[in-house]
């Protein structure tokens, strides 16, 4: 399984090549869309019947949570930041329960 961060990256592909918006972004993730799944419902301008790619997504938002947009809404890069302070958090706590179990076996041996 890819990594969070790979697929983000991906979705700011996907949302730099479509021309979405962070909300049409976070719809379409909502929707269960994968990045390279929007190349398949995309209108590339040949079929003048198909609606556009952020309309569509618009539209099937509404139609499944009964909302025209999230409640909270994130851009791509927010998401990586809060992931990055996330994972930093986890590491500084992780380093001082490790000082702590090491200073707890060193006071247990001088003990001794």
């Amino acid at each position: 399984m890819a990594s969070r961060r790979t697929i983000i990256e991906e979705w700011m592909v996907a949302q730099k090549r479509h021309h979405l918006s962070d909300v049409q972004v976070q719809m379409a993730r909502e929707l269960g869309f994968k990045p390279d799944s929007l190349r398949k419902i995309d209108n590339h301008k040949q079929e003048p019947w198909k609606t556009p790619l952020p309309q569509h997504i618009e539209n099937l938002y509404e139609k499944r949570f009964k909302r025209e947009q999230p409640e909270i809404v994130k851009s791509l890069k927010q998401q990586l930041q809060e992931d990055a302070a996330k994972r930093a958090a986890k590491k500084k706590a992780k380093d001082a329960r490790r000082k702590a179990a090491q200073e707890q076996d060193d006071q247990s041996l001088n003990a001794e």
